[in-house]
Parts: C-alpha cells; structure tokens; sequence
C-alpha cells in the first residue's frame, strides 16, 4: 500500500485554518476582539515552539462555536470557506495533491475535524485524520476531545489506528508525508519519504542535516 500523507495548515494551506476561525468568529462579533485575538495568539505563540497543551487550546478555541449552536456554526462555516478558505488553496496544493492519485491520500491534521472536515472536501481529500470533538448526548461538541488528538506523536497513534483496521502494518505501506511543522517530527520519522514542506526553521535544520526533501510550495 502506498500512502501519501498531508498535514494541512502551512503545508497545503499557506495559512493557519485553526487560528484564522479563530480570527473569523471574532470578526462576525461572536468573542471580544482584544481578549480573544490575545489568547489566541499566545497558543499559536506555543504552537510554533512546541510546547502547546492542545486539550487546553481546544477547549477554548471551540467555546464560541459550541455556544452557538450546530446550526449558527455550519453557517458561519460555509461564509469562512467562502471567505477565508477557498481564496488560499492554490493551483499548487491540488496539483501535488493530484500527483498521488494513485495513492492512498490522507489529510493528518492537528486542527479539529469541524473546521478540517470542509477543507479536506474542497481539496478532494476524502480521508482525513484530525482532532476529534467529543459530543454529547445531542451531538454537539462539548469542548472536550474524542480518543487521542493527532498532534505530535499523536499522529503516530492515530495513524497506526488507521493502518490497524485495515490490518496493516508501517511495515507494509510505503508512506510519504509532506509537513511544515516540527511538531510533526515523529511522523516525518515514521515516513519512507519525509518530505518538509514550507518548513519552519527547526525542521529546515532537520530536513538539512538528515537530507530530506524539502518543498518550497509556495514561493
């Protein structure tokens, strides 16, 4: 099996999608514009030097969502794709995307699957591996996470989880994985093809020392 794996933000995204529906709800009025945009760059602050507690930003970077209500929130979510999203996938992104078509795709991101899950469609990605949202007896999200978040060697865990239904084995797939992120070392790890794209500059320095590739998607 051959498996081409994407992290999404800075990677096939040239922004963050997490921090910019953070930015989005607070310009629609649903968070206090000084309060909100502080906190939330503190957590793309941590985020960056990998030292983010993820359960910690979840919850608050969900809570505006999950006081809106399911059908609020899908709305507004249609206006950030249209909006916010849409206007950054490049001819570039779908094109190395379309490169693996005959691959098995995946999307592994740290972001949550309510905003991921529309993105991963429009880039035409049907598997995607991201943050699950806990849920209550409705259904909506309570600001807790579900089962192991995919971030940092979570997504270790997460996908062996995805081989391991389809009784599979690292040893048994051929896997390149495209990331910008340090954070997402230990995948890059795992991966026949580490491929560090857009790097931050502590994954630049790996990718140097350990001759990995390194894609420049959009410069």
């Amino acid at each position: 099996m051959k498996l081409a794996l994407f992290d999404l933000d800075h990677t096939l995204l040239p922004i963050d999608s997490d921090y910019s529906w953070g930015v989005y709800t607070t310009d629609i009025g649903w968070t206090d514009d000084d309060h909100f945009r502080r906190r939330n760059d503190e957590f793309y602050a941590h985020y960056k030097a990998g030292t983010l507690d993820i359960h910690e930003y979840v919850r608050f970077s969900t809570e505006a969502t999950r006081l809106k209500g399911p059908q609020v929130a899908a709305q507004a979510h249609a206006d950030f794709m249209a909006t916010r999203i849409r206007p950054n996938i490049t001819p570039q992104a779908l094109d190395l995307i379309r490169s693996h078509a005959r691959e098995q795709v995946i999307i592994v991101t740290a972001t949550n699957e309510f905003i991921t899950r529309p993105i991963a469609t429009a880039l035409g990605v049907s598997e995607l591996i991201a943050i699950e949202l806990e849920r209550d007896a409705s259904g909506w999200i309570t600001g807790g996470i579900q089962g192991t978040p995919s971030f940092r060697e979570g997504k270790v865990t997460r996908v062996k989880q995805w081989l391991d239904e389809r009784h599979r084995t690292w040893d048994e797939v051929e896997m390149t994985f495209y990331s910008d992120s340090i954070n997402d070392l230990a995948l890059l790890e795992k991966a026949t093809h580490p491929v560090a794209t857009n790097p931050d500059p502590r994954l630049r320095t790996v990718a140097i020392e350990r001759g990995w590739r390194i894609l420049e998607l959009f410069s």
